[in-house]
């Protein structure tokens, strides 16, 4: 095999960083270390970045290509595909050893892990904002021909809150935010009424956001509910800056009667619901993240803690879905895509 080199990309949490913030730097943390091993265990060479992020992705990885000189890369941020596998691992290995010109995602229009072999055609890479964005350069002005995992359900979850640590490795997510002061009563309560909602053929589950076609399948098939599902907003962090504007149903009803009425109008539309907030903060705010609330106040969402969110909006969205009269669960991507499978399977237990 040609020379490979790993990188995982895991940069530090900035000095004064929240509670929550920080518990989501140590999980992401573990997830690197574990993927360090797995690749090092497998035969190939790793070396971790904690580069400072105020750089763009594109420059990060333009400057460790230029300075590692390998034939190929492997590149995945810290908290990348949690759930992969060591035949996952290797699939991305023989990619990056294999004839130049060719490239692996997980999925090819948001990709968390890209291997590539020729990395000497990087210093072309313009300074992309994130990895989500690299296959789409590699396949049109990098000239390489990229094929995908998008098949493998696993590949597509990621640890972009503490909620994904709670829906991954329950245990250990569970312990850091309890040493850290932060209560998980009300999000492992709200789990176990969507769970239990999933389990009772009375009910109907109401999914909003980034959902897939799969997921939905598997609902479909493993739960005894009925689903109601609303899917929007697929691939907006990638979108071009001459595309429309984020918009959402469901956020077009909260612009008309507040925040504070998500709960109630959820409550009309089903028995519980998983709802990918992310998409309500792109339609409300703008997609571009720097315009959003703060990370800490949109972890701060996800765990149904109100009272932890200095953001008018986000605070009162929080407190309706927290007390509505309904199950609610809010999240990203992870949550309503792949991670629909982690809240519902039948091993589960969230009280």
């Amino acid at each position: 095999m040609a020379r490979v080199v790993v990188i995982i990309f895991h940069p530090r949490p900035e000095p004064g960083a929240g509670a929550l913030t920080q518990v989501l730097a140590a999980i992401r943390d573990d997830n690197a270390r574990r993927h360090a091993a797995a690749f090092e265990r497998i035969g190939a060479r790793v070396e971790v970045s904690d580069e400072a992020s105020d750089r763009s992705f594109g420059e990060r990885l333009r400057r460790i290509a230029a300075r590692l000189t390998p034939a190929g890369l492997v590149v995945l941020g810290s908290g990348s595909v949690p759930l992969a596998t060591d035949a996952d691992r290797r699939a991305f290995l023989a990619a990056a050893g294999g004839p130049a010109g060719r490239a692996l995602a997980n999925n090819r229009y948001s990709a968390d892990i890209v291997a590539l072999a020729g990395a000497d055609r990087l210093a072309d890479l313009p300074d992309l904002a994130s990895d989500n964005g690299l296959p789409r350069w590699l396949a049109g002005q990098g000239g390489f021909d990229v094929d995908d995992l998008a098949g493998r359900w696993r590949l597509q979850v990621d640890l972009d809150s503490p909620l994904d640590g709670l829906l991954i490795r329950r245990a250990d997510a569970t312990a850091r935010l309890r040493r850290a002061g932060i209560a998980t009563d009300a999000i492992r309560s709200a789990l176990a009424g969507v769970a239990a909602a999933a389990r009772d053929r009375a009910c109907e589950l109401f999914v909003a956001g980034r959902a897939s076609a799969a997921g939905l399948r598997w609902l479909e098939r493993s739960t005894a509910s009925r689903t109601r599902a609303l899917i929007e907003e697929r691939g907006f962090r990638t979108r071009t800056d001459d595309q429309r504007p984020v918009r959402s149903t469901l956020g077009l009803i909260l612009d008309r009667d507040g925040p504070e009425a998500i709960g109630p109008r959820l409550a009309e539309l089903g028995d519980a619901a998983v709802i990918d907030s992310r998409v309500l903060v792109a339609h409300r705010f703008g997609a571009d993240e720097r315009s959003w609330p703060s990370p800490e106040d949109r972890f701060a969402s996800d765990l149904l803690l109100p009272e932890r969110i200095a953001d008018p909006w986000l605070r009162a969205l929080t407190s309706s879905a927290r007390d509505s009269a309904i199950p609610v669960v809010l999240g990203g991507h992870s949550l309503v895509g792949p991670g629909l499978r982690l809240v519902f399977a039948r091993e589960a237990t969230w009280t």
